[in-house]
């Protein structure tokens, strides 16, 4: 093992090559119900990274697996070899001339590639519930598809190219003749006997057809054998064999794809039907009309989500045996649109239905519709019991048979004592999800799931001929059953495409191909009890993403992972050893606590509340004992006079020694462009000239001031916009005394952060007291804080975050000209989290003509204090900023003034409130839109 992590460190910085045992567990999971631990991660951002990888492999005797987001669920990403993730220099995206085509590496999220796409009305086919967080290279290997893209805009349908690397580490690019003849000469071998396999299958009239029925319908089970009968070139072959083959056969560099049609009309109905028959009687009738999806529910599912908000209080009226459709019509044009929907509704006609469909096209219905569906699987998870996993399985059938498969699978999933269980599925396709959930921790239950998915496979296979996998790909789930459902032939077939382009099984070995009748069984992932916060997390991944120290420590799913296994020793009586301590920086000081993972998993968790329990308890290195932080909450006056005296020092040393050096001996916690020291506003107790409204300065602008001596503070330039615009702000008593707590509940100091925030209400409530019952609006300057106080006075007080305020009141007042831009825009994650992020666009559009929004960046990562104690955070959140802003953005907004000095430091430009631009643009003197960098 020491030689094999040193032959890597060779070739790789010792960032890109893991071993702690700490990060070997959080990598050993992925969204399956498996665990494998790595004997090392690597991390490679080239084909020369992965050609050495190979060749170490190889070199050592070890296997290896490529890993792009570990969102499968079959447990085809994880591995007991060399895990290699595939970093960041491969999430390349070019689009191609009318945006035809797409060129993209597999470390681009595929979401992201279809936000590029979108100003061009294109889209790639593949649409993957998990699109926001997977990855192309999953995309692709899976052969994953989606509600919308059946069997003929998948990855295989739309492969316009490919550029692989191979297991000996030879390189094909299918788009680039001179490599295509390069390749054909140096594996002669290889090339004729893919022809010769080609030619010998379509010559078999009988494997031939076999083929062709089993990929009718959406079929991932194996590997892409309709390659050997839909072309003849052997390296068209290759490139379509590569596509769902799981990381088994190479590495795909990068994908180009055909893109297809985003038609920007939509209509959306949900149809409710008395029995599954009457509904699959529906989907046969709609597949002959120009539909774009249909879902099918049936009334477990249904009644799993039956109480989410928006949905026809009839759902809850429904008799055991009815099921639903969710229907989708998309047009180019309103017209057709209208056309297709009376074509949807003309081939309903005749069928029963509870009550009377009619479509919508309001986007917010639409989206309701499609969040209640995409919610059946989550909320299964949600409810089942600590110490269980959720299970998703994933199986297609002719549509003919739909009705009576999904009343079969009814019936299984009762007989086997799984009464929880789902069905819910892309209809058109005859694709079926069932979902239910399991403890593996007993060997009772294990034994209890192995009979039922051996009765589900005979079902799929002997009664319906169908597919036990449509998209999720094989994996290791499905691996011992391959042969089961293709018959020896034809497995025969694959296992020689394996040994011809993997002859000594390196690549990710027991994935589609694995000869143990067992092997579904071994490896099976722990879910003990930990937290009631984090215990429904199903460790899907979708948080990642969002996540500003996923790949510098650890993600939410994997805090929660590692924590588990913690909690895990400590209930067996077991040492935390290295795992424990590493976990306090690793899972602990870097997490920002920003809680933008709640915005994307599909149970809601945030992990910074997690985060902050554990931080509480006085775990992390950076935790600060409960006597500091109560004598905090007693003296916040003079922290915040402390804090202004520091800034103060650190500007006069800075101005004599050098900002750099001031910044290594802080060990970066001064910053480039460091504020200077706030002075707290004048009192104001009303003037009774103007509307009234309270104004409380949140501590993040008092302590810290304007960029520059020479401008104003943030409460100077919100109470000059508040007077301009006609209203007679006025200041809580004591206010430069006081602070909401967020500094201390995001270090997990809930009661001292409680006791200040109770503080700041009480001031509040009476500075808003208007004397006659009621109150005036609180407006407040930090979103963060903002976003506190309105839980802790909701349905007390009305509190605004002034760029909400503005919008809605300041917006009317005042007279705003436009600055030429470009501008960019920081949305800080409480404003993300409480989904007012639009107001704020509107603001800033208000008040700009150009706006940048860095895609890539979500959280800055300051998170309060974190910038400043652990300032790697901050630039490893922000890496993606630099590239997104072009050279003549000379400026940037956001709306919290410690998220505005990471970015300011980051950039080089000056990031302030939002405020700021506002004031600029409506002074009463001409402005002036240019500015240089």
């Amino acid at each position: 093992m020491n030689s094999l992590i040193s032959a890597l460190r060779t070739h790789f910085p010792a960032t890109s090559v893991i071993t702690d045992e700490l990060r070997l567990l959080a990598w050993g999971t992925d969204a399956s119900f498996y665990r494998l631990i790595p004997q090392v991660v690597v991390v490679v951002e080239s084909e020369d990274d992965v050609a050495h990888v190979l060749a170490v492999a190889a070199q050592h005797g070890v296997h290896l697996t490529f890993r792009a987001a570990g969102t499968s669920l079959s447990g085809q990403a994880v591995t007991d070899g060399i895990l290699v993730l595939i970093g960041e220099a491969f999430a390349t995206c070019e689009i191609g001339p009318d945006a035809a085509t797409v060129r993209v590496g597999p470390g681009i999220i595929g979401g992201e590639v279809n936000y590029r796409l979108a100003p061009h009305g294109r889209k790639i086919g593949p649409d993957p519930a998990s699109i926001s967080a997977c990855k192309i290279g999953g995309i692709a290997a899976n052969n994953a598809s989606g509600m919308c893209c059946g069997t003929a805009q998948n990855s295989y349908r739309t492969l316009a190219g490919l550029r692989v690397v191979f297991a000996d580490g030879a390189v094909l690019d299918t788009e680039d003749a001179s490599s295509v003849a390069r390749f054909r000469a140096s594996h002669a071998a290889l090339v004729d006997e893919l022809a010769r396999l080609g030619a010998a299958t379509r010559a078999d009239a009988e494997l031939a057809a076999r083929i062709r029925h089993k990929y009718k319908i959406k079929n991932t089970t194996g590997y892409s054998l309709n390659a050997l009968i839909d072309y003849e070139d052997p390296i068209d072959i290759l490139a379509h064999l590569m596509i769902g083959s799981e990381g088994t056969l190479g590495f795909m560099s990068r994908i180009t794809y055909r893109t297809v049609v985003e038609d920007p009309c939509k209509a959306s109905t949900l149809v409710f039907f008395p029995t599954i028959e009457t509904a699959c009687q529906a989907v046969i009738h709609l597949k002959q009309e120009p539909v774009s999806a249909v879902e099918m529910l049936d009334r477990p599912a249904l009644r799993s989500v039956e109480d989410k908000p928006g949905l026809p209080p009839i759902i809850r009226t429904l008799g055991n045996d009815a099921a639903a459709l969710l229907i989708e019509v998309r047009a180019e044009s309103a017209a057709l649109l209208q056309q297709r929907i009376d074509a949807a509704l003309g081939a309903l006609t005749g069928i029963a239905t509870v009550e009377a469909p009619t479509f919508s096209t309001d986007p917010a219905t639409c989206e309701m519709y499609w969040k209640v569906r995409k919610g059946t699987f989550p909320s299964v998870g949600a409810m089942r019991r600590a110490g269980t996993t959720v299970i998703i399985e994933d199986v297609a059938f002719p549509i003919d048979s739909l009705a009576a498969a999904t009343l079969d699978l009814q019936a299984l999933l009762r007989q086997h004592g799984y009464s929880e269980g789902i069905i819910f599925g892309h209809a058109l396709e005859g694709n079926l999800h069932f979902v239910f959930t399991q403890d593996f921790s007993v060997a009772a239950e294990v034994e209890r799931y192995a009979r039922f998915m051996d009765e589900v496979c005979k079902l799929v296979i002997d009664k319906y001929d169908g597919s036990l996998k449509a998209e999720h790909g094989t994996g290791r789930n499905m691996a011992p059953f391959v042969e089961m459902e293709w018959g020896r032939q034809a497995t025969d077939l694959m296992r020689r495409i394996k040994t011809l382009l993997d002859p000594d099984n390196r690549l990710n070995p027991g994935v589609i191909i694995n000869d143990d009748p067992q092997a579904h069984l071994k490896n099976l992932k722990p879910m003990p009890a930990a937290e009631d916060i984090i215990d429904r997390c199903i460790e899907c991944g979708f948080c990642e993403p969002l996540c500003p120290s996923h790949r510098l420590t650890l993600s939410p799913r994997q805090r929660i992972v590692s924590w588990r296994e913690l909690s895990r020793r400590a209930a067996a009586g077991e040492e935390a050893a290295d795992v424990g301590k590493d976990f306090a920086y690793f899972g602990l000081d870097t997490c920002a606590g920003c809680g933008l993972c709640s915005t994307a998993c599909p149970v809601g968790i945030d992990t910074g509340e997690l985060t902050r329990r554990l931080r509480g308890r006085g775990l992390g290195n950076k935790a600060p004992s409960h006597q500091v932080a109560h004598w905090t909450a007693e003296n916040f006056g003079k922290v915040a006079t402390a804090s202004r005296v520091g800034l103060s020092i650190g500007h006069a040393v800075s101005s004599v020694v050098g900002e750099n050096l001031v910044a290594r001996l802080s060990r970066g916690a001064w910053k480039r462009g460091m504020p200077q020291a706030g002075r707290a506003p004048k009192p104001h107790r009303g003037s009774g000239a103007g509307d009234p409204v309270v104004y409380f300065p949140a501590c993040g602008g008092r302590i810290f001031g304007a960029n520059t001596p020479e401008e104003a503070t943030l409460p100077e330039v919100v109470i000059e916009l508040l007077l301009r615009a006609g209203y007679d702000p006025r200041l809580p008593e004591g206010f430069d005394k006081l602070c909401c707590g967020q500094m201390l509940a995001s270090k997990g100091m809930a009661e001292e952060a409680e006791q200040m925030a109770e503080s700041v209400t009480a001031a509040l409530l009476r500075a808003a007291d208007d004397g006659h019952g009621g109150h005036y609006p609180v407006i407040m300057d930090a979103s963060t804080c903002s976003v506190r106080m309105q839980k802790h006075l909701a349905g007390r007080l009305t509190v605004l975050d002034f760029h909400e305020f503005a919008h809605d009141a300041l917006l009317p007042r005042l007279m705003v000209t436009r600055k030429r831009g470009p501008i960019a825009l920081h949305i800080n994650c409480s404003v993300r989290r409480v989904a007012s992020d639009s107001k704020l666009r509107r603001l800033i559009a208000a008040c700009a003509e150009e706006i940048v929004e860095p895609a890539g960046v979500t959280c800055c990562g300051f998170a309060g204090d974190r910038g400043f104690v652990v300032p790697e955070l901050n630039v490893h959140a922000l890496r993606k900023v630099h590239a997104a802003l072009p050279a003549n953005c000379c400026e940037g907004v956001s709306t919290n003034r410690t998220c505005e000095i990471g970015l300011t430091a980051e950039t080089g430009r000056p990031y302030h409130s939002i405020a700021y631009l506002l004031e600029e643009c409506s002074r009463t003197e001409t402005l002036s839109a240019h500015c240089c960098i």
